[in-house]
């Protein structure tokens, strides 16, 4: 398979496992294990294509992508207990899921409009939108809140791809590259706890103080 189809559905899977173990964290059936597979495994996806103007989006004319998620769903719903802490394996994956998508939306990205801001863009929406929606839904904390660093990941991968591409590099080695960018920065980020400065000054008042 080459490399690029085998990011796009890597992403997929990867995704929908996190959904599947949201769900399992919120002790659901079946079919809510199936739900959040799905819409946390193609919802990047899908953005980008509505964005891009590319539709059908990519799981209609190709349905294998649902296969997948469904798949991934249902084997989740069998082991998901024999973690001791599916919160961190959901954040390690989720690490894998945005590096492989950072890369496959850059490209899309890329693609479409010969833009490298473009290209680095769709790489971001494709990478968080589906983990977005995951944790609204799940009613967790969005990992894009926690204080380690996580979008600055994304948008490094997207961009070493975009410019590997753009000075033209081999595209498995364009594609390797940003996925170990994000991944290696992402994952620094949870084992090492790294972070950016927060804003220090005093936090916004309290609505009902100002009405």
């Amino acid at each position: 398979m080459e490399v690029l189809p085998f990011l796009d559905y890597a992403g997929v899977a990867v995704f929908a496992a996190t959904g599947a173990l949201a769900a399992s964290r919120k002790q659901l059936d079946i079919i809510g294990f199936l739900f959040f597979a799905s819409i946390t495994g193609i919802g990047g996806g899908t953005l980008r294509d509505l964005v891009l103007g590319q539709t059908p989006v990519f799981w209609v004319l190709n349905p294998a992508y649902i296969l997948v998620s469904t798949g991934i769903a249902i084997l989740v719903y069998f082991t998901a207990h024999l973690f001791e802490s599916r919160y961190k394996l959901l954040l390690w994956l989720d690490a894998i899921g945005i590096s492989a998508y950072a890369v496959m939306g850059a490209s899309k990205g890329y693609s479409a409009t010969d833009s490298i801001s473009i290209a680095i863009i769709m790489g971001i929406l494709t990478a968080t939108f589906g983990g977005i929606l995951r944790d609204v839904l799940a009613g967790e904390p969005s990992v894009l809140l926690r204080p380690e660093v996580y979008i600055a990941a994304v948008l490094a991968g997207a961009a070493t791809y975009t410019l590997a591409t753009v000075v033209g590099m081999p595209l498995v080695i364009a594609a390797s590259a940003g996925f170990l960018v994000t991944f290696i920065i992402r994952g620094g980020a949870l084992r090492f706890g790294w972070t950016f400065p927060t804003y220090k000054s005093r936090p916004g008042r309290d609505p009902d103080d100002i009405m």
